[in-house]
């Protein structure tokens, strides 16, 4: 089996809700890129990458060009075993994850059509029937961020992000954690995000202010040593985001004491090859774990509720549905969120129907 073709779409996807985040980041209408691999057997594999403006180096203009710079390694190349063509494709261009993230989904996606198993079988094979989800807060007034947390929970959700810092008042921040955790009552997580928009000083008033509550941060600074003087200053739980991006992050969030729980995201690491060795890490570590995506749809989605099935459940803190979030749906048959909880897909490979006449031609074509 070869790689014959690699086809590229740009699909704007648009939130159901403009997220309003830290720093002046935002999230409304993003260009998600689809990656289709042809093969000269049949199986067509399909993978996804939707950057977010200003929150990662990355870059959704720049996906085109980095494949096209590794077409010489791809085309021709048996797809069958993800990680040794990624271990070319490091060798051949360093950097430039994301792009690689959406070719090594559309990788393990024909891997697992041959195999004629589902993913997750071959990521370590099912743990669980579902998996816990998050609901993720845009950050507005307080008042009505609690009425977003009480109706997701009326809806079963149990896990709860609450995005923070959007106005640069700290006294605003503390009424959305006090009132989300109020909204939803005892026992479901709570956890502020403040994207690293935030300095230590501002982190730390916040945190010890509702450091009464059952919360949790969610990385709250740029980088590790100054989450960590926050989590030390507070007492409170961590997760880091932006700061964990590959193994050598990870062992280091890990010394410094700020990372109870941690995000690993399939355009920040590289893909699911990455992410299962990440992954490993965690569970070494004790380190709770998100598996999620910066953003995407159906094909990002079907990718980490893979990986999702093939974490222990001891290691797994939730995962996520992007596809709740955004329109338009790119495989109407990728599952959707119920009671709080999510299943993997059961076909093979990603185990879902692309909708291709819906994505009408190719932006971009390599063969």
């Amino acid at each position: 089996m070869k790689l014959t073709r690699i086809s590229l779409w740009s699909v704007p996807l648009t939130s159901h809700e403009t997220y309003y985040m830290a720093d002046g980041k935002t999230c409304d209408v993003t260009s998600s890129i689809i990656v289709r691999l042809d093969t000269d057997t049949g199986p067509s594999g399909w993978g996804e990458v939707c950057p977010i403006p200003h929150y990662l180096p990355a870059y959704a203009n720049g996906v085109a060009p980095a494949i096209e710079e590794m077409c010489t390694v791809l085309l021709g190349a048996d797809p069958v075993g993800p990680e040794a063509v990624m271990e070319r494709l490091n060798a051949h261009l360093q950097g430039h994850q994301y792009a690689k993230s959406a070719l090594d989904t559309a990788l393990w996606d024909i891997t697992g059509q041959v195999a004629g198993l589902p993913l997750y079988a071959l990521l370590g094979g099912r743990h669980a029937a579902d998996m816990p989800l998050y609901h993720s807060i845009t950050c507005i007034a307080p008042d009505d961020m609690a009425r977003m947390a009480r109706d997701a929970f009326d809806d079963g959700m149990r896990q709860f992000q609450v995005k923070l810092g959007a106005d640069d008042n700290w006294q605003a921040d503390v009424a959305r954690l006090s009132l989300v955790r109020e909204a939803v009552g005892a026992g479901p997580l709570v956890y502020g995000d403040w994207n690293c928009g935030a300095d230590a000083l501002t982190a730390t008033r916040v945190g010890r202010a509702v450091a009464h509550l059952d919360v949790m941060l969610e990385q709250p600074c740029r980088t590790i040593e100054e989450c960590a003087h926050v989590r030390a200053a507070c007492g409170l739980p961590m997760k880091l985001d932006e700061n964990a991006h590959d193994m050598a992050s990870l062992l280091n969030g890990h010394k410094a004491g700020c990372m109870d729980a941690t995000a690993l995201k399939l355009s920040k690491i590289g893909g699911l090859s990455a992410m299962r060795a990440c992954r490993d890490l965690c569970l070494s570590l004790g380190t709770q774990m998100c598996i999620e995506d910066t953003w995407g749809s159906d094909i990002t989605t079907a990718a980490l509720l893979h990986l999702a099935a093939a974490t222990p459940q001891r290691g797994l803190m939730n995962t996520c549905d992007l596809n709740h979030y955004v329109g338009p749906r790119l495989a109407p048959d990728t599952p959707v969120r119920n009671r709080g909880r999510i299943a993997p897909p059961e076909g093979a490979g990603l185990g879902i129907r692309v909708d291709a006449e819906a994505l009408g031609a190719p932006n971009m074509i390599f063969d």
